[in-house]
C-alpha cells in the first residue's frame, strides 16, 4: 500500500468582540481544512497543539480527535473543522500534528504547519 497524503491549511482570525485587550485576552478563531491527496481512507484520531505567545510562553494541548470527532477520511475528500484559541499577547503562533491511522491500521502522524495569530495592524 502507499503511503498516507495528507494536506494541512489553516486560516485564522482574531475575533476583537470576544476579546479583551486590558485583560490580556487575544481570542483567535481558526478553520483547519484536512484533505486526504492519497489513494486510501484514513482516520484522525489525536492532536497536539502548541500555542506559543509572543512572550515565549508555550502551552501544550492534547486531546482525541478535533472538535469532538475523529473523522474517517476518504480518499479525494476533506474534514474542515473550526476552534479558538485564547493567547495573553496580540501575536502568537500555532503547529502541532494529527496522531492518524490508515487503512491497514498502521499509526502515522501528519504536521500541521506553524501559522501566525495575530491582530490585524499589528505587524507591517
Amino acid at each position: 500500500m502507499s503511503r498516507p497524503s495528507i494536506q494541512i491549511d489553516v486560516k485564522a482570525n482574531y475575533l476583537a468582540d470576544q476579546s479583551d485587550t486590558d485583560d490580556k485576552r487575544y481570542v483567535f478563531a481558526y478553520t483547519v481544512t484536512i484533505r486526504n491527496t492519497g489513494k486510501f481512507p484514513v482516520q484522525l484520531l489525536t492532536r497536539c497543539w502548541l500555542i506559543t505567545d509572543a512572550s515565549g510562553k508555550v502551552r501544550e494541548i492534547r486531546g482525541d480527535g478535533v472538535a469532538g470527532e475523529q473523522p474517517r477520511i476518504r480518499p479525494g475528500k476533506f474534514h474542515r473543522y473550526s476552534s479558538l484559541s485564547v493567547i495573553a499577547t496580540p501575536v502568537g503562533t500555532m503547529e502541532g500534528s494529527y496522531g492518524m491511522i490508515d487503512a491497514d491500521n498502521e499509526n502515522f502522524s501528519v504536521s500541521i504547519p506553524i501559522f501566525r495569530l495575530a491582530v490585524p495592524g499589528i505587524l507591517n
